[in-house]
């Protein structure tokens, strides 16, 4: 669907003078209105893209060098602050939050000349898997207009195979990159965690999450990865980056052991993705990788992990919005204690008060032994698998979910299977490693995505895995 060339030819059009930045973003503009439908996005940045795209044009006409994603139109998930709109993490808590600063993903983009045009929908506050827990509307998926297009970025996703622009931005907690590009055929990268800075973004858990780009193909992720990576002096996790672009892709598969996940293509895996995950690792050993079954036995227990750690840290990150300082505050309390209370009673949806409740029980006295802290034994567990794991083999594949898009409202009225919708994507989460989805495939006309992770900060390789998958493919 997305028709928009390769990120690097749209700018070498703009600095050229082939092309100008003001029409790429009214053309951007454009498209976001024709499928507003859709409801990929929650606001516009008109004014501020056009007098940026204006400026750059003025730039090219004197003769200035502008970057290497000179006029390229973009959308952020709004849990990224950014000038020009609210950000509100789809959330009524923050309506009407008007960014002091930007994020600083944000601001390296826009230095290398990138626009961007609007904000994206996602869950509220990053917390769920298809849009619907968003407090404003949710989003279409752009292949079928009764199901979700994935979560939490599930407008970035959606705008990406819309062509709405050439990229988008999302955060990856749990898997809210790769979930939306599994269910709407687009690329997704978490990175390492730490690559990019979690700067000026709204916070879910702190030790999960990951921002990253969903574009139409490997790469443009590889162009966009490499522009916003790197240490950043306002996040202190925040990691040194391959000194090799990551644009330099090793696609080369003669030699690379891909390792497939046995607790990933067992029970629970739909029928017609597992046939796709299998042509896909079989289409690999063709082309020259050699091909293990990898069995990572406390794999089953991710899950269970991810939804004690996750909510622990919700509760902690969300206690700031206390309708004193910024974001929604209730008019009608009669003292501070009401205002706290009614603040966060009207301000918040129910998943979030859901997992502030989960969080603050599972750190309360007397259960954090029981619960938090064996869950973070798990975790220690996991990662020595994940790093045993990668001493047989250079990747991991398997299926990114174990459905395509289910119908909206399917799984609402059941947390617990909602939450299910991550069994796939949580573990790179928790251990930190870099994971993709690219696209594999049909189900029922409904996309399928594969899932490749790779070791701590081999960012670069992972890529070339996906590039040389996706070569086959086309």
């Amino acid at each position: 669907m997305n028709n928009w060339p390769v990120i690097a030819d749209i700018a070498k059009d703009v600095e050229s003078g082939k092309v100008k930045a003001v029409d790429l973003v009214k053309e951007a503009l454009k498209r976001i209105e024709d499928a507003s439908e859709y409801k990929a996005v929650i606001a516009n940045i008109k004014v501020r893209s056009l007098e940026r795209a204006g400026y750059i044009d003025e730039q090219v006409r004197t003769g200035k060098k502008i970057g290497r994603l000179a006029g390229v139109p973009f959308i952020a998930k709004d849990n990224y602050l950014a000038f020009g709109a609210d950000t509100t993490a789809a959330s009524n808590i923050l309506k009407g939050f008007d960014a002091p600063y930007q994020a600083t993903a944000i601001e390296k983009l826009e230095a290398e000349g990138a626009i961007l045009v609007a904000k994206a929908n996602l869950d509220a506050f990053a917390h769920g898997s298809s849009t619907e827990n968003s407090d404003y509307f949710t989003t279409l998926n752009p292949h079928d207009k009764t199901r979700v297009p994935g979560g939490s970025s599930g407008g970035s996703g959606a705008a990406v195979i819309l062509g709405l622009v050439p990229f988008a931005l999302g955060s990856d907690t749990g898997g809210s990159i790769r979930l939306p590009a599994s269910f709407c055929g687009a690329v997704g990268m978490k990175p390492t965690y730490g690559l990019v800075s979690r700067s000026g973004v709204v916070a879910m858990a702190s030790s999960l999450d990951c921002m990253g780009p969903l574009t139409s193909n490997v790469t443009d992720a590889g162009l966009i990865l490499d522009v916003m990576s790197g240490r950043d002096p306002l996040d202190s996790t925040t990691i040194e980056r391959d000194y090799i672009s990551y644009t330099k892709l090793d696609i080369g598969l003669k030699g690379k052991i891909i390792g497939v996940i046995k607790e990933y293509m067992g029970d629970g895996l739909d029928g017609n993705i597992k046939a796709n995950i299998q042509t896909a690792i079989n289409n690999l050993e063709t082309a020259g990788a050699t091909i293990k079954e990898i069995s990572l036995p406390s794999l089953p227990l991710a899950l269970a992990v991810y939804y004690i750690i996750c909510p622990a840290e919700v509760s902690s990150n969300l206690s700031r919005y206390d309708g004193q300082r910024y974001g929604y505050s209730a008019k009608d309390a009669d003292t501070l204690d009401d205002s706290y209370e009614l603040s966060r009673e009207k301000g918040f949806g129910a998943e979030a008060k859901r997992r502030i409740m989960i969080g603050t029980y599972v750190l309360s006295s007397g259960y954090y032994d029981a619960y938090y802290n064996k869950a973070q034994t798990v975790r220690t567990k996991l990662i020595n698998e994940f790093q045993a794991a990668f001493k047989e083999v250079d990747f991991l594949a398997g299926p990114t979910s174990p459905s395509t898009a289910f119908k909206i409202g399917e799984n609402t009225s059941d947390p617990l299977k909602m939450y299910l919708t991550d069994i796939m994507t949580v573990a790179a989460n928790l251990v930190g490693v870099p994971a993709i989805s690219v696209p594999c495939g049909t189900s029922d006309g409904l996309p399928v995505g594969l899932q490749l992770m790779a070791p701590q900060q081999k960012d670069r390789d992972l890529l070339g895995l996906a590039k040389a998958f996706e070569d086959l493919n086309t």
